[in-house]
């Protein structure tokens, strides 16, 4: 549970008002620079709100994808009261609450595990813009066994498309990254991302080594450039991924969609992550300086 230390600014978060929000200031403004930010899966999972924006702040991360089932405990079981101290410590501190990472997907077979991911999706994007979130990211997660292809890639852009005008109402995009065995692949999520065919559902390149297989990282990267919205980085001091290509397309990126945001997420936890962000921070300024 969320321990409280600010004076609650009005239960503002009850209710919807959508009409200035942080994601039209982010489409207003995001592609004027480059900003690094932090998701809390998985340096940030043993760390309430508190310390994710004290550790931000003294690394330089200016911003934060909070991770459902964290120990932050920013979730759709939240009152109103919560979600209102939530969005009131982020407003008080340096660091901005970019979004919100879900584990919603949309490939299942079974309808009712289908309509439920739907559903938690429409409960999430609440969540973010009573917190003052500007994104909810979902994702593919593999092709069940038994179905076409094809039939999954529709079933997974028509559900898009309906939590993208859900989440339009409410200031809110929808970021689909990319993940999962086979559904990866940057072509399926191409024809993902065409099915939904709406402006409010954005990609979340997720720095993959399937951005390299078939016609390699140009032609893949190119074939969604217009629909990126935000980037999972992953530990820059590896050079097993393509960095100084990947900031000079970012660099290029002038499109509605893309925030401007670079989100660190990486599956191995450093002994001292608070160094770890040091450290990138400092790759991060070469790369964005350089490329």
């Amino acid at each position: 549970m969320l321990q409280r230390r600010h004076v609650l600014k009005g239960l503002a978060a009850a209710t919807l008002a959508p009409v200035v929000t942080p994601a039209t200031r982010c489409f207003a403004s995001a592609t004027d620079r480059m900003q690094l930010g932090l998701v809390t899966y998985n340096w940030g999972k043993d760390w309430d709100i508190p310390t994710i924006i004290e550790n931000c702040e003294q690394t330089g991360f200016t911003g934060v994808e909070l991770r459902s089932t964290h120990r932050h405990g920013v979730e759709i079981s939240l009152d109103d009261a919560q979600r209102a101290d939530v969005k009131a410590r982020f407003e008080d501190s340096k660091v901005q609450l970019v979004g919100l990472g879900s584990a919603c997907e949309y490939h299942s077979d079974d309808p009712a595990k289908l309509k439920k991911n739907i559903e938690e999706t429409k409960a999430f994007v609440r969540l973010c813009h009573d917190v003052g979130g500007s994104g909810v990211k979902v994702r593919p997660n593999g092709f069940p066994k038994g179905v076409p292809i094809e039939k999954t890639l529709q079933q997974i852009g028509i559900s898009l498309r309906e939590v993208g005008e859900h989440a339009e109402g409410f200031g809110v995009q929808i970021r689909l990254e990319v993940h999962g065995h086979g559904t990866s692949e940057l072509p399926h999520i191409k024809t993902m991302m065409d099915v939904a065919d709406h402006p409010n559902v954005v990609l979340c390149w997720n720095c993959n080594p399937t951005d390299m297989i078939g016609e390699g990282f140009e032609h893949n990267f190119n074939l969604v450039r217009e629909k990126i919205g935000t980037i999972h980085i992953h530990d820059l001091r590896n050079d097993a991924y393509p960095w100084p290509a990947l900031f000079e397309k970012l660099k290029q990126l002038q499109t509605p969609a893309f925030t401007g945001w670079t989100l660190l997420e990486d599956g191995k936890v450093p002994k001292d992550i608070v160094q770890a962000m040091h450290a990138n921070k400092e790759v991060w300024n070469a790369l964005v300086r350089n490329s």
